[in-house]
């Protein structure tokens, strides 16, 4: 297994699956068109032509990359939140609801035992 260092930026000959070889098994919900996740792994640049400015641009980009990232990351755990929150306060109503036919089948219980005893008691 041929492990392929992904492209930085990415061609417009490059595949989504081409950037990635692994699978993930979470899913990512983000605000932007582009569903394909750039690669956060700085340019393999050599030292003869790179300058000092090309570098603090790259990471600069980088760092804009990882920081429109954590906020798309933000925004999901922020839904989630939200979600479970909603689901807490419809479960905490169902438990109310459980515990009414819980006192309701008790009721209908003990009423069925005294009914029960007293022909016991007769036969």
């Amino acid at each position: 297994m041929s492990h392929q260092q992904p492209t930085y930026p990415p061609t417009s000959s490059t595949t989504s699956t081409s950037n990635h070889n692994h699978n993930h098994n979470h899913s990512h919900t983000t605000s932007n068109n582009n569903p394909i996740r750039q690669s956060i792994y700085p340019p393999t640049v050599s030292t003869s032509t790179s300058s000092s400015s090309s570098t603090l641009q790259t990471k600069s980009l980088l760092r804009a990359r990882q920081y429109t990232h954590l906020q798309s990351q933000l925004a999901q755990l922020n839904a989630h939140l939200a979600d479970t929150e909603n689901l807490l306060a419809m479960t905490a109503v169902q438990a109310e609801y459980v515990r009414g036919v819980g006192g309701w089948w008790g009721g209908v219980y003990m009423a069925s035992s005294k009914v029960l005893g007293e022909e016991v008691g007769r036969g």
